[in-house]
């Protein structure tokens, strides 16, 4: 582990998120994702009763399907295991996804569309790596080569200024997106 030593401590919690994105035959894109979490120790629910040390505490999927302008023309939720008979039940309201774009401002877009007594607090935190693995996913299949450019229409604007790397006149937003460059390179910081 990179990270500095830790104290003495004892694992009691585990979260694994897991997303993946694939190809589709018909030219769409299905981004999936999964969010698990287990217990070291027995934890007692009024709604599921004992749930073992080890035993799903959470267990919930999601299946994206968007094209290769991150648009999404499908979702699919479900929750496996949750430790109240409610949590399954939720209001299926991720259809309001459907012709929503990938685009900056996405997270904000799902919380007020799914979130508060509307959807579920994990399936909305899910939504984040979802939306990453697909442009990962769709955005990689470009390639910095320029292969399949014309394929994309990912507007550098969708990148630029979103984080320290992809910051306006650094070395990286010269080289791949040069025709929108307005300034020098600088690795400046502001602080």
């Amino acid at each position: 582990m990179p990270l500095p030593p830790p104290e003495k401590r004892e694992l009691v919690h585990t979260r694994r998120i897991e997303c993946r994105g694939y190809r589709r035959d018909d030219g769409l894109w299905d981004i999936e994702g999964s969010l698990i979490d287990t217990r070291t120790e027995a934890m007692e629910t009024f709604g599921r009763g004992k749930i073992a040390p080890g035993e799903h505490l959470h267990e919930m999927w999601l299946r994206m399907t968007v094209d290769s302008d991150l648009t999404v023309r499908a979702i699919d939720a479900k929750t496996v295991h949750a430790p109240y008979s409610r949590c399954p039940d939720f209001p299926d309201r991720f259809g309001k996804l459907v012709g929503q774009r990938i685009e900056p401002g996405w997270t904000a877009k799902v919380r007020v569309l799914l979130g508060g007594r509307w959807g579920c607090t994990h399936l909305v935190e899910l939504m984040g790596p979802l939306a990453t693995t697909a442009v990962q996913t769709v955005y990689a299949w470009r390639g910095e080569t320029g292969e399949h450019l014309e394929d994309s229409v990912a507007p550098p604007e969708d990148f630029i200024n979103t984080c320290h790397t992809f910051a306006e006149g650094t070395e990286v937003v010269h080289r791949l997106w040069p025709q929108h460059v307005s300034k020098a390179p600088s690795d400046d910081n502001p602080s």
